[in-house]
């Protein structure tokens, strides 16, 4: 033992000192390259800053360095005047920079450039500072280049790395020859019977080492083999029994959906594909941070991407997103506990503004939400459309290379032509496209100039799904008038190219919670109302609640002409009832959403200042964005929720409030062109365009009977508990994964 320690000391010292001159080497050559680089690139620079600074043109100056402030490894950019003051300076060089460098001032005194090897606020940095002169040599002011010097400083730390690697590799080969040797009957089996009580800990296949090895291990072979047993026993047992209660449970949580999605995908891999990111990173000052976008499809789709350690494909949209992605524009998420891939996918301005904002939301979502607004179909939002479409079927196809049975899961109508792409690829692929807003009738889907290129490229999926049956049947028969196609409306499918697809209902939902204040319910609940009034500045007895986005297909101009109805029919609520609209501006770049957030504002304000006297208002406009958390404060004190959609596909709005009212008080009234009204038949069931009805609606609701509302809202909470977000995307993919199953 004390040979080989000496040995391997001996050969350490001498591969250090070996090795420590070429690594200095290495230093010299990175410092002088960078120093010729940053000389030969001010030079360039210089002479077009003093042209344009003998002139005076600022603006050129503030072209100028924006052009070159992108070279590699480049810090910043400073011109300044004659006398040291700033000109143009790009953003990161002005946070490390109070004012003029030493070096700048010493480089205008002596008229010559000036470089040095410094830091800036703890930074390693090469600056190099150099007169401008004018056409007759004198000083008319100063340039300052600054470049990161951290990568020569990575760059020893990976030339060392590698030789201590190789130390390392060196120590290894003798250790191993010399352990080889010397205890070659020894290391092998008890390496073997290692690995053996390994695979016992992980629950993998047991292979059982050769006899000769426990024969050598013969007292330790006696515990294991027993143990071994036991262990294969204990773990069958406790699967028979999470598979029981998988099927006897009756309500769905995050942990019994992981459970039955792993047992259907039986080790095949998730990939799922939205839009809308699950966890979105941003600069906040000089830091990055995480949000998670309040978004049930998250609550839905986490648990079983952790359980099967999937993949999620979306838009990297914060302004940190890239710096927190590897090579592959991978990260591992959630970031506290990895345990499944978020791969993010970079979109220009002039894509999403074609692709997202033209084509789907100017085209598609009037058109399918029949709301009385015409939709905007361009040639060059079609090509966005498609390209884009393109581009997440790249990264799929990327990301499911290798894969026996991918299973894809595609959220929405932004990927319309992404079912058929995948299928055409990955023909084994099992796809699934879930359409999260109305289809419409026939008739009205005909105004698209593209339907049959939407239509062949969502029966590339093998399974569809809507949130109603009624847009099934609407879907199956725009297929039946558009394509040549066999619509079988037994068993709602349709065969197009020898390949079939499913059209079924999937109603999504929320997940319910019960309230764990720990205080008393109506206590609780009172005090919550008695803080929004407060905090509102308002004198109300009666609260209702709308959360909306400000889109025009929310109804939400009709709901406040219900509450003025309201307030002319029954004149003894006015002081008394306010109606509370929280709206979430959106897509406020499209000519119709600025026009009608200007609507929305001007509507509350008439109303308003016909109705209002003292601190009492009968309309509250919230218009921002709420988190999830100040939204539940709002259902929690509303006597009264309203939605009144004009066309909806779901609207979990309904159903959120129905989750937040763990006192099972509140009213809900609800558009019957909305998907929940079929679910939710307690609420109080309206047509949004009938506003004296609407109006007469909010009276019922208020003097409905305690008892009347207690036996509703537990009816409607039984539903959304039963039915929640977890049985939503249980059912989904379970039925996806059967479809394969049969065929």
């Amino acid at each position: 033992m004390r040979l080989i320690i000496a040995l391997i000391l001996g050969v350490t010292l001498v591969s250090l000192a070996s090795s420590w001159s070429d690594v200095q080497d290495d230093k010299e050559a990175l410092r002088r390259d960078l120093q010729y680089k940053a000389e030969t690139f001010g030079e360039s620079l210089a002479s077009n800053a003093e042209l344009y600074l003998a002139s005076g043109d600022t603006g050129k100056l503030e072209q100028l360095v924006r052009r070159f402030s992108n070279r590699d490894h480049l810090l910043g950019i400073g011109i300044y005047d004659h006398d040291g003051s700033t000109l143009v300076m790009t953003r990161e060089l002005g946070s490390l920079l109070s004012g003029a460098p030493e070096a700048l001032s010493s480089a205008l005194s002596h008229d010559r450039p000036e470089t040095r090897f410094t830091r800036l606020r703890f930074r390693r940095v090469y600056l190099l500072a150099a007169p401008l002169h004018a056409p007759d040599k004198s000083i008319i002011g100063g340039i300052v280049i600054v470049y990161e010097t951290g990568y020569i400083r990575t760059e020893i730390f990976r030339v060392w790395g590698r030789v201590f690697i190789r130390i390392a590799g060196q120590v290894l080969v003798i250790v191993a020859i010399t352990l080889l040797i010397v205890r070659w009957s020894v290391a092998g089996p008890i390496a073997r019977a290692a690995q053996w009580m390994k695979t016992l800990r992980t629950g993998r296949q047991v292979v059982q080492p050769p006899s000769k090895d426990l024969d050598f291990l013969l007292p330790l072979a006696r515990e294991m083999a027993p143990l071994a047993e036991s262990m294969q026993r204990a773990r069958a047992a406790a699967e028979i029994e999470a598979r029981l209660r998988n099927t006897n449970e009756s309500l769905w949580t995050a942990q019994r959906l992981a459970e039955h999605v792993r047992s259907k995908l039986d080790g095949s891999s998730l990939f799922v594909v939205s839009n809308r990111e699950p966890y979105v990173h941003n600069w906040q000052g000089n830091t990055i941070t995480v949000t998670v976008p309040a978004s049930g499809l998250v609550t839905a789709i986490e648990p079983i991407l952790c359980a099967c350690n999937g993949t999620w494909v979306a838009q990297g949209s914060g302004s940190a997103d890239a710096e927190t992605v590897d090579n592959h524009d991978r990260l591992q998420v959630p970031p506290d506990d990895p345990k499944y891939t978020l791969r993010r996918v970079w979109l220009s301005a002039a894509e999403e503004e074609g692709y997202y904002y033209g084509f789907a939301n100017e085209g598609l979502w009037p058109l399918c939400h029949m709301a009385h607004t015409r939709p905007t179909f361009r040639a060059s939002d079609w090509e966005f459309y498609n390209a884009v479409n393109e581009r997440f079927a790249d990264a799929l196809v990327e990301e499911m290379a290798g894969e026996r049975d991918p299973v894809v899961l595609i959220q929405d109508y932004h990927f319309a032509l992404l079912p058929r792409m995948i299928k055409d690829r990955i023909p084994h692929a099992r796809v699934a496209i879930f359409w999260h807003i109305p289809w419409p009738n026939p008739e009205s889907f005909s105004i698209c100039p593209w339907q049959r290129e939407l239509l062949d490229g969502l029966l590339g999926a093998d399974l569809i799904g809507f949130h109603v049956q009624a847009h099934c049947n609407n879907f199956l028969s725009t297929v039946d008038r558009v394509l040549e196609a066999r619509v079988d409306w037994e068993h709602f499918s349709v065969k197009r190219n020898d390949h079939w697809s499913s059209v079924l209902p999937f109603p999504i939902s929320v997940e319910l919670t019960e309230d764990s204040s720990g205080l008393p319910l109506d206590h609780s609940f009172e005090e919550e109302r008695s803080a929004i009034i407060g905090e509102l500045g308002i004198d109300a007895t009666f609260l209702g609640v709308g959360v909306d986005r400000v889109d025009y297909t929310k109804g939400i101009i009709e709901r406040f002409q219900a509450v003025e109805s309201f307030l002319e029919r029954h004149p003894r609520y006015q002081g008394k009832f306010t109606f509370i609209q929280i709206g979430a501006p959106t897509r406020s770049n499209i000519p119709r959403y600025a026009e009608f957030q200007r609507e929305v504002e001007s509507e509350a304000t008439r109303i308003n200042d016909r109705f209002k006297r003292g601190k009492w208002r009968p309309i509250v406009f919230l218009n921002r964005q709420h988190s999830h958390k100040e939204v539940r404060r709002y259902y929690r004190a509303a006597h009264v929720c309203m939605v009144t959609s004009l066309h909806d596909g779901m609207n979990l709005v309904a159903k959120e409030y129905v989750a937040a009212r763990s006192d099972d008080r509140g009213v809900l009234i609800l558009s019957r062109f909305t998907g929940a009204a079929r679910e939710l038949r307690d609420a109080l069931i309206v047509n949004p365009y009938d506003i004296q009805g609407t109006g007469q609606a909010i009276a019922r609701a208020l003097e409905m009977d305690v008892t009347e509302i207690v036996d509703r809202m537990r009816r409607m909470r039984k539903m959304v508990k039963e039915h929640n977000i977890y049985w939503w995307a249980a059912s989904l993919i379970g039925e996806l994964c059967e479809l394969r199953l049969k065929r």
